[in-house]
């Protein structure tokens, strides 16, 4: 708070964002469990990887729901497999910037166009680019490649807007947190 009232931003209020989602690391592809988890398991390895970046854990009745719309294929023997960890790990972050017909939609044109291996691990690698760039606020986003496909814009733009949410919600949680430590000063 400044002396009128009014609200200030702490000048370390970058370094604390930032220091929020230090844990915060997708696993690669390979790294994603493949032995077969079951639908608490699952949803507990998603929330437990997603923590630092979202507040509300995925649970089992989120991804239930998310098979019976179709978004992802039925487990096999109630398991659930690599492919489909990546693809719930994807709509659970998407669904942060996305309607979830639009998360639908974006899992139809990959599953049309990429491998679901070179699709999650190009998200991966987009996704901590990008958050990395938003949150140090150092430099410019490279350029995509000249001849990026539509689906890659399409991905790019998603994370921009994932990696602002994620730094604008950190933002706001810590000027609430430091207006009820000033008025709690008082």
């Amino acid at each position: 708070m400044t002396k009128n009232g009014g609200i200030s931003v702490d000048p370390n209020t970058r370094n604390r964002i930032a220091a929020s989602i230090e844990g915060f690391r997708l696993p690669a592809y390979q790294e994603i469990p493949d032995v077969g988890l079951y639908l608490e398991q699952t949803a507990k390895y998603i929330s437990d990887c997603l923590a630092p970046v979202q507040d509300l854990p995925v649970t089992g009745s989120m991804i239930s729901n998310y098979v019976k719309k179709g978004l992802i294929a039925k487990p096999v023997r109630k398991q659930y497999n690599r492919e489909q960890i990546a693809q719930l790990m994807f709509i659970a972050v998407a669904k942060m910037v996305l309607s979830m017909d639009d998360v639908h939609l974006m899992l139809t044109i990959q599953r049309q166009t990429y491998p679901s291996q070179i699709a999650y691990d190009y998200f991966h690698t987009e996704l901590h680019y990008v958050l990395d760039c938003v949150l140090s606020h150092e430099g410019e986003l490279r350029a995509l490649d000249p001849g990026a496909t539509d689906q890659k814009v399409m991905l790019r733009n998603t994370i921009i807007a994932l990696a602002h949410k994620i730094y604008l919600d950190k933002l706001f949680a810590m000027i609430r947190e430091d207006l009820i430590q000033s008025d709690e000063n008082k």
